[in-house]
C-alpha cells in the first residue's frame, strides 16, 4: 500500500498551543495515522509556543504579502510531528490566549490571521513547497475553513478535502464589508459559497467545499442536522449528509496511563485497583478537604461555562452536600462561575475544593483522585474528559448528548443485569435531572461490587486512537484517484 500523504490545517496542536480538545486531537493524529500507512503534515500559526519550538527549522517559503506584512513558511519535527508554522509575527507574535487579547474579547482582525493560515494552507496544498504534494487536506473547525474556497477557486488538479466540525457553536462569522480583502472571485460570497446569512461565513465556507465532512461522535453528527442543534448550519448539513459521517476521538493512550502516569500519587492497573485510594487521599490533601476514604468524590475537570452544563452544577451543590459528598473542580471560565466556587469553599470547607486555572498534572490527579466524574455538558460533539474517566476507573456521570451518549453506557437495570455498565447519564439536561443523577451516582458508590465492575468494565473500553485511525484512513483513500 502507498503511503497516504495528509496534509492538516488547525489553529492549535497539542503539545505547542492548547487552549481545548482540538489541539489534542490535532496533536494525536500524526502518530495514530502512521500505522495506517499515513504520513499527516500539519500547518499552524506562528504563535510564539510554535515558533520557539521551531528554532531550528528551516525556512521553505517567502510570502511577500500575508494580510498586511511579509511572511514565511518554517518546517520542523517537533515531539515526533512534521509541522509546518506560519511565521508572520504582524499576525501571530502575541502573548497569551491564541484567540483574544489581555481583555478577553477576540482579536479583532481574527478574521486576517486565520484567512492568512488558509491562504498558506491552500498554497501548500496545490504544490507551492517543492517536492511536497498532499493527496488530502483535512482542516479542523472555522479557523482552517476558508482553506477549501481558496483551492477551489485555483486552477489545476486539487487534493482531496476533508472537513472536521470539533464544535459546530464557534463558526467564524465576520462582516461582509471584509469580503474584498480575502482575495476571493465575487462569485464566492454567495449562498452557494462563504455567505452566511448576509455575512462571510469561516466554517460555512469548509462545509461547503469539503469533499467530506466529519465530527468527532456519530451522537453529534445526528444531533447538528436538526434545526434544534445545527446553529443555523443545519441546512446545509442536512443538504451534505450524503458525505458526513462521525467518527470518535480517541485519547493518547501512552499520555492518560494510570499504570505510568507519572502525575499520580500511586500507579495502578485494573488488577490493582485498590491502590487508587493513595490517590484519593492525596488529592483531598491537596484540595484541602476532610481526609474521608469513604466518601463519594466527585471530580470536575473542565471549562467553567454554560455548554458544560456548569450553572447546573453550582446549583446542585447542595445536592452534593446532602448525599455526603465531596467536590474537587479544576477549570476555568466564566467570571460569575468561577466566583460560584470560591463561595461554595466557604460555605463548605472539607466538602468542596476548587482550583480555578488549568494544571496539567493536577488534571491527572483529579481524574484519578476522584470516585466520579461530571460532565454535565449541553451539547458534546466528543467529549474527552469521559475518555479519561474511563481509563483511569472513574466513573463517568454524563449528559445523554453527543459523543458523551456515544461512549458511557449507562447504569440502568439492562445494563447492570448484563455487567456492562460503565457510567451514569441523564437527560434532559436540567437541574432537576442532574440532580437524580448524582443521587443515583452516590447510591451505586454504596455498592462496592457493583462499582467494581463498573469501574472494571470502563479499564477494559477501548479508548485508544486505533479504530479512529482506522477509520480516518479508509474515509482519506476513499478520495484518491482510482
Amino acid at each position: 500500500m502507498t503511503a497516504l500523504r495528509v496534509l492538516a490545517v488547525a489553529s492549535e496542536i497539542y503539545p505547542l498551543i492548547k487552549t481545548g480538545g482540538l489541539a489534542d486531537v490535532v496533536g494525536a493524529l500524526p502518530a495514530a495515522l502512521a500505522p495506517e500507512d499515513v504520513l499527516v503534515r500539519t500547518i499552524v500559526p506562528g504563535y510564539p509556543s510554535v515558533m520557539a519550538a521551531l528554532s531550528s527549522g528551516e525556512t521553505v517559503m517567502s510570502i511577500g504579502d500575508a494580510f498586511g506584512a511579509p511572511a514565511r513558511l518554517v518546517v520542523g519535527t517537533v515531539a515526533g510531528m512534521d509541522v509546518i508554522a506560519l511565521d508572520a509575527p504582524h499576525l501571530f507574535d502575541r502573548p497569551g490566549n491564541p484567540y483574544s487579547g489581555p481583555d478577553g474579547k477576540d482579536w479583532p482582525d481574527n478574521w486576517r490571521r486565520f484567512a492568512a493560515l488558509s491562504r498558506a494552507a491552500a498554497d501548500v496544498a496545490l504544490g507551492a513547497l517543492s517536492g511536497y504534494r498532499p493527496d488530502v487536506v483535512h482542516c479542523h473547525d472555522w479557523q482552517a475553513g476558508l482553506t477549501f474556497a481558496y483551492m477551489h477557486f485555483s486552477a489545476g488538479p486539487r487534493p482531496g478535502a476533508v472537513m472536521t466540525i470539533h464544535n459546530l457553536a464557534f463558526q467564524g462569522q465576520f462582516s461582509p464589508a471584509l469580503f474584498h480583502m480575502l482575495g476571493l472571485p465575487d462569485e464566492a460570497f454567495a449562498a452557494n459559497g462563504i455567505e452566511y446569512y448576509g455575512a462571510i461565513g469561516y466554517l460555512k465556507a469548509g462545509l461547503y467545499y469539503a469533499d467530506r465532512i466529519t465530527t468527532v461522535s456519530p451522537g453529534y453528527a445526528a444531533e447538528i442536522r436538526t434545526p434544534e442543534e445545527g446553529m443555523g448550519l443545519d441546512g446545509l448539513l442536512r443538504a451534505r449528509s450524503g458525505v458526513m459521517s462521525g467518527i470518535l476521538n480517541g485519547i493518547d493512550a501512552d499520555a492518560w496511563n494510570p499504570k505510568t502516569d507519572p502525575h499520580l500519587a500511586a500507579n495502578y492497573t485494573k488488577k490493582t485497583v485498590a491502590d487508587r485510594a493513595l490517590n484519593k487521599t492525596a488529592l483531598q490533601a491537596r484540595l484541602g478537604l476532610d481526609q474521608d476514604p469513604t466518601t463519594p468524590l466527585l471530580g470536575v475537570v473542565t471549562r467553567l461555562t454554560w455548554q458544560k452544563g456548569i450553572d447546573l452544577l453550582l446549583a446542585n451543590i447542595p445536592t452534593v452536600i446532602a448525599e455526603g459528598a465531596q467536590l474537587a473542580v479544576l477549570g476555568t471560565g466564566e467570571p460569575g462561575m468561577e466566583d460560584g466556587f470560591r463561595a461554595a469553599m466557604g460555605f463548605h470547607p472539607g466538602r468542596i475544593g476548587a482550583v480555578i486555572g488549568y494544571d496539567e498534572g493536577l488534571a491527572h490527579q483529579v481524574l484519578a483522585g476522584s470516585d466520579a466524574v461530571l460532565v454535565p455538558s449541553r451539547f458534546e460533539p466528543c467529549g474527552l474528559t469521559q475518555l479519561y474517566g474511563l481509563r483511569y476507573g472513574t466513573i463517568p456521570v454524563v449528559a445523554r448528548v453527543g459523543g458523551l451518549s456515544d461512549t458511557v453506557v449507562d447504569a440502568n437495570p439492562a445494563a447492570l443485569g448484563r455487567g456492562v455498565a460503565t457510567g451514569v447519564q441523564f437527560a434532559p439536561v436540567t437541574y432537576e435531572m442532574m440532580r437524580v443523577a448524582i443521587e443515583r451516582t452516590a447510591a451505586l458508590y454504596r455498592q462496592p461490587d457493583v462499582w467494581k465492575k463498573m469501574q472494571a468494565n470502563g479499564m477494559v473500553s477501548d479508548v485508544s486512537w486505533s479504530d479512529p485511525a482506522r477509520r480516518y484512513a479508509a474515509l482519506f483513500r476513499e478520495l484518491l484517484p482510482a
